[in-house]
């Protein structure tokens, strides 16, 4: 018995030493992406950047937990990000800024370009379902987690190997070195494995939903955490896709780019959500965030349009120019802020929180009579009432002090 113990601990001790090596190496690689970049003038990617959140988390669950999978799959988002970056920074250097000066710059690019599948189809398919221990929880998960890598892996195989040029890149005048002539004009293979990706992710979204509804306990509590960060990922791309104007475009009002650039950055509540749920960090004030995240998402929405209204009606009457009106609607959103948020939060609580909401209001009507009822029986009956509706405890007794008069 002390001899499996001690392999035991020998094998997490030996996991959480390969977690942190490779920790290390993709920071490495980052570094070196980054330092290739800034010494090249080239364009740095924030979402690139921003993905170090996976690694990074995934290396604070494996110190305390390295045999958990989810660890692992955080520690292999990272990975790839870096070497995307890696490669993307190589390609650009060796191809626009100083070309002919790099070898093998062309085929770094034909390797990077289709890398933003692996990317998505593990942070979007994996994670969903492995989470929160690390196992697949059900035969159809793990019919999803096939189909997921059969998506994945066609979609970058093909993209690598398909003949042609990076037009849509950025390099129109670059041919892909490892195209292969046999497959010229069949451009539709990557579309074949493509869609498997957000079938994969919508699957594993459903996955969570189900698990979610059957879950209990502290499983309930991780699961909460990991469905809010979605949820909060879902409407912001789908605020992103919905507001007028092209993806990307420089023209784009700037309102518009703020919008569209909250989806991808939203992306990464999810492995901060995770950290949350596994490492059970202030686990139980997940319903605090939901709340606060409904109350405050909804009020700046609707101060937002009336604002906008505000401006735009206004302004079309004094002058689009004119300051007194962007000072006037200022002053009115922030006259409306707090019976807007009083009003909001009691809508939130009475639509999604009806036991708290039940309970306040349970107690304003008994605070409310304790003011004119003087009868003690009444009172204590009353009492009783009052604290078995809202608390609900498995016994209950009063005591009163008696006053020495």
């Amino acid at each position: 018995m002390a001899a499996e113990k001690g392999a035991g601990r020998l094998s997490d001790r030996a996991a959480r030493r390969l977690a942190w090596a490779g920790f290390t190496t993709i920071v490495i690689v980052y570094a070196m992406g980054i330092a290739i970049a800034i010494a090249t003038h080239a364009s740095i990617d924030p979402f690139g950047l921003f993905l170090f959140i996976f690694p990074l988390t995934g290396i604070l669950i494996l110190n305390r937990q390295p045999r958990n999978t989810i660890g692992w799959v955080l520690l292999s988002v990272g990975a790839i990000a870096a070497g995307d970056g890696v490669l993307g920074a190589y390609a650009d250097y060796g191809l626009r800024i100083h070309p002919g000066s790099l070898p093998g710059a062309d085929v770094a690019l034909a390797l990077q370009q289709p890398l933003w599948a692996p990317i998505i189809g593990v942070m979007g398919t994996y994670l969903l379902l492995l989470f929160p221990d690390g196992r697949l929880p059900s035969r159809g998960s793990r019919v999803v987690a096939w189909t997921s890598a059969i998506g994945i892996g066609g979609a970058w195989l093909f993209m690598s190997v398909l003949p042609g040029r990076f037009t849509d890149a950025g390099y129109p005048h670059v041919s892909n070195p490892l195209g292969i002539e046999a497959l010229r004009g069949m451009e539709w293979l990557p579309f074949v494995f493509i869609p498997l990706i957000p079938l994969s992710i919508i699957g594993s979204a459903v996955s969570v939903v189900r698990r979610f509804r059957r879950s209990t306990g502290m499983e309930r509590l991780q699961l909460k955490w990991l469905t809010a960060a979605a949820a909060i990922t879902a409407v912001l791309y789908a605020c992103g896709f919905a507001v007028p104007g092209n993806w990307g475009s420089t023209k784009a009002p700037t309102y518009v780019t703020v919008i569209q650039s909250l989806g991808p950055l939203s992306f990464f509540l999810i492995p901060i959500a995770i950290g949350f749920a596994i490492l059970r960090y202030r686990l139980y004030d997940i319903d605090v965030v939901i709340n606060k995240t409904l109350v405050y998402g909804s009020l700046t929405a609707v101060l937002a349009g009336v604002y906008v209204g505000l401006a735009v009606g206004l302004g079309s009457v004094a002058g689009r120019d004119n300051s007194l009106v962007i000072a006037g609607s200022t002053l009115v959103v922030a006259a409306l802020f707090r019976p807007a948020r009083r009003r909001v939060q009691a809508f939130i609580d009475r639509r999604f929180y009806r036991r708290k909401y039940d309970a306040q209001r349970t107690l304003e009507a008994f605070t409310a009579r304790l003011r004119d009822e003087v009868d003690l029986d009444e009172l204590h009956a009353h009492l009783l009432a009052v604290v078995d509706e809202t608390v609900r405890p498995a016994s209950m007794s009063l005591w009163l002090k008696e006053v020495q008069t």
